[in-house]
């Protein structure tokens, strides 16, 4: 509850960690268990990465060949290597970032992510391997 027991919105910054430069970090666990300790049962869930070269998206988490394949079709619409005007070097992953996006809404139903059978949030990495902050945003219906 918000205060004065109005339903609200409760932010939570959570750190996300990575170990090479492109990379796609399952973190539904870790957003799951920011809405069990909301209390939540009714509302949405807000996933918002405040970074330019890292993004935020949902897809497969049963075949970690998915993952994968993301990220060598990334490479190949996005190459490292480009001719980029940007003079830190990391054109592409401010490119590839952008395509993924930054926020994903999950519905929160029953106290639980209303995701797909086989749906997971991913954190996605493209200048890495860096400490990052990702935003939960619960938010009560």
């Amino acid at each position: 509850m918000g205060q004065g027991g109005v339903p609200g919105l409760i932010w939570k910054e959570v750190a996300v960690s990575t170990s090479a430069r492109a990379q796609m970090v399952d973190v539904t666990a870790q957003v799951a268990s920011e809405l069990a300790a909301s209390g939540i049962t009714s509302g949405v869930c807000y996933v918002y990465v405040p970074h330019t070269t890292a993004g935020v998206t949902i897809n497969e988490n049963a075949d970690p060949d998915v993952v994968t394949d993301i990220l060598v079709g990334l490479e190949r619409l996005v190459p490292l290597k480009g001719n980029y005007r940007h003079a830190e070097g990391n054109s592409d992953a401010h490119i590839k970032a952008s395509l993924m996006g930054f926020t994903v809404t999950v519905p929160v139903i029953g106290g639980s992510l209303a995701l797909g059978t086989w749906q997971g949030i991913y954190f996605c990495e493209f200048d890495g391997p860096r400490r990052r902050k990702m935003l939960i945003g619960i938010e009560e219906k």
